[in-house]
């Protein structure tokens, strides 16, 4: 069974495991701390399959519009949809919480991850030159009307 839920501090050991497993250049166990505990801007949600985490989004939250920070499923079941599931509970997050739109940065190189925001109606509106520090690659900004 699926389940969506706001991400706890005893969460952090398994998001970090995804995170880690995920990207280049992943956050810290600290990072994901201090975005739990200190930024009051931030919310995290974690995708649950029969109890155990797979996945999990980061948010800012600012003004009327939802900033999507980090979003990863973890390798092991990839490609089944639920990188899907978890984007559209962030989007109806935003949705039930009267935000007005969405923004995120994807590597432009990331086509999964364009195809995946695509799906769920971002669009392509930018790019932001040599964003990434790890590699210099580009980003693709992107944002939703919600």
């Amino acid at each position: 069974m699926l389940n969506t839920r706001k991400m706890t501090l005893a969460d952090v050991p398994r998001v970090h495991a995804i995170e880690t497993a995920s990207f280049q250049t992943p956050w810290s166990e600290e990072a994901f701390h201090k975005e739990l505990t200190e930024n009051t801007l931030a919310i995290y949600l974690v995708l649950e399959l029969d109890g155990e985490i797979i996945g999990f989004g980061g948010m800012w939250l600012i003004m009327d519009e939802i900033h999507i920070t980090n979003i990863a499923i973890a390798p092991e079941v990839r490609r089944k949809g639920y990188g899907d599931r978890l984007v559209e509970a962030m989007v109806n997050y935003g949705l039930e919480n009267g935000f007005k739109h969405m923004t995120l940065e994807v590597r432009v190189g990331n086509a999964p991850a364009i195809a995946l925001y695509e799906k769920v109606g971002f669009k392509g509106v930018g790019k932001r030159p040599k964003y990434y520090i790890d590699t210099g690659e580009d980003a693709l900004v992107m944002w939703k009307e919600l």
